[in-house]
């Protein structure tokens, strides 16, 4: 084992403006120590109080409510488009990032024998809906493989690389999931128009850790979760499409407004409950009022350091190895720490990890793979504190350990 360097210090706690902790903004239970943001975001009190007042309106008059839905969604869609860099007039709202790239995937004209390129860091929702639209077309897919370590150019020339001439589309992630690093999007689709390849980024985790993720992208379709950094009531994203292509994309559901242009024919989507889209502003807006995402970047960042450093630290301590990943391109808010051997090695494996650690030790963790190696993928936002940082460290490791030596490993 390496030499212990000295300790990354935890940044000092984030308070509301009352001087309450950070936490009390959240309805989070105590009961579980949440390092987990990164999943499936957590709401402030603010907009679910927002969103709760929204449903009271619709259920107590809802032709009133309907007949007056989109031009609320336009206004809310217009300053969610503001946040991310976009025009309103390129910015579709859709339930989550998946669904936005399916709306390409089932739009997109595609010649016969196409072929669909993705990335081996892809999400695996959105790698699967890239496969089925290859079968559509008769075609194929074809993985980029990116070593977890590579810097800026190696991935942009490992992706680029992959490019044939039969690729139709290129999908690459703004900031990948499973393995917690950014990938150099704008040069990877600038490389991809030079050889006349539409490109669909996901940008899942960008809002909110990404300061306006869509701008100079040069993305043909930017699809992005508003429901994990920036915090949105669930589900809600963006669907961004600034060239031509826009006007070949429609909703997966054909409702009233399959006559109208993009973005306008996606604001009306029948009797779906929107009001998560309605309260996302309330969301961006109460974290940028409360410490400035400017300020809130940079504690995340320091609080991600503070917690790579402690839990790596305490996995060492126990196996006498480093667990430090070198991840190329690393994401503010978003850190690996290697398990020990035997845990985790596959998307199965780690999925049943996390569900055990959740049931049976109150943790709120995510477990991932990569080539054949687990995961701990640590997801720290302004509730997190340095106290959940020490029960991983002080809790969770011992009992991770003792299960690799369980499983042989």
């Amino acid at each position: 084992m390496t030499s212990a360097a000295a300790p990354v210090p935890a940044p000092v706690p984030l308070t509301l403006p009352d001087g309450r902790p950070a936490r009390d903004a959240w309805a989070l239970t105590p009961a579980t120590v949440h390092v987990n943001h990164g999943s499936f975001g957590a709401v402030p009190r603010a907009s679910l109080e927002h969103q709760a007042a929204l449903r009271a309106e619709m259920e107590a008059d809802p032709v009133g409510w309907f007949a007056l839905l989109t031009e609320r969604v336009a206004a809310a869609r217009a300053d969610l488009a503001a946040a991310l860099g976009a025009a309103p007039e390129h910015t579709a709202l859709v339930p989550n990032a998946s669904a936005g790239a399916s709306v390409v995937y089932a739009n997109l004209p595609a010649a016969q024998g196409a072929e669909v390129v993705v990335t081996d860091h892809g999400y695996g929702a959105v790698t699967m809906g890239a496969e089925r639209a290859a079968r559509r077309w008769g075609g194929r897919v074809r993985t980029a493989h990116v070593p977890l370590d590579a810097s800026a150019d190696d991935a942009r020339d490992a992706v680029l690389a992959t490019l044939s001439p039969a690729t139709r589309l290129l999908v690459v992630d703004q900031i990948t999931s499973a393995t917690a690093r950014h990938l150099p999007v704008a040069a990877i689709t600038a490389g991809a128009r030079d050889r006349g390849v539409l490109t669909l980024v996901d940008g899942a985790h960008a809002p909110g850790l990404v300061d306006r993720p869509t701008e100079g992208l040069g993305a043909d379709v930017w699809v992005g979760n508003l429901h994990k950094f920036a915090c949105a009531p669930r589900s809600v994203a963006a669907l961004v499409a600034p060239g031509g292509l826009r006007h070949d994309l429609y909703p997966l559901i054909d409702s009233w407004g399959a006559r109208d242009e993009f973005p306008e024919r996606f604001d009306v989507q029948g009797t779906l409950d929107l009001t998560a889209w309605l309260a996302a502003p309330t969301s961006w807006g109460f974290l940028e009022e409360t410490w400035g995402w400017e300020a809130l970047r940079a504690h995340l960042t320091a609080m991600a350091d503070h917690a790579e450093d402690v839990v790596g630290q305490a996995f060492s301590a126990r196996t006498g190895e480093d667990h430090r990943v070198d991840v190329g391109m690393p994401v503010n808010a978003l850190r690996l720490v290697r398990l020990p051997a035997g845990l985790g090695a596959t998307l199965e494996e780690a999925d049943a990890l996390r569900d055990r650690v959740v049931a049976e030790h109150g943790f709120a963790a995510a477990f991932t793979s990569f080539g054949g190696t687990g995961y701990l993928r640590l997801s720290v936002h302004a509730y997190t504190t340095a106290e959940d940082v020490a029960q991983v460290a002080e809790r969770l490791v011992p009992v991770l350990c003792d299960l690799a030596a369980g499983s042989g490993g």
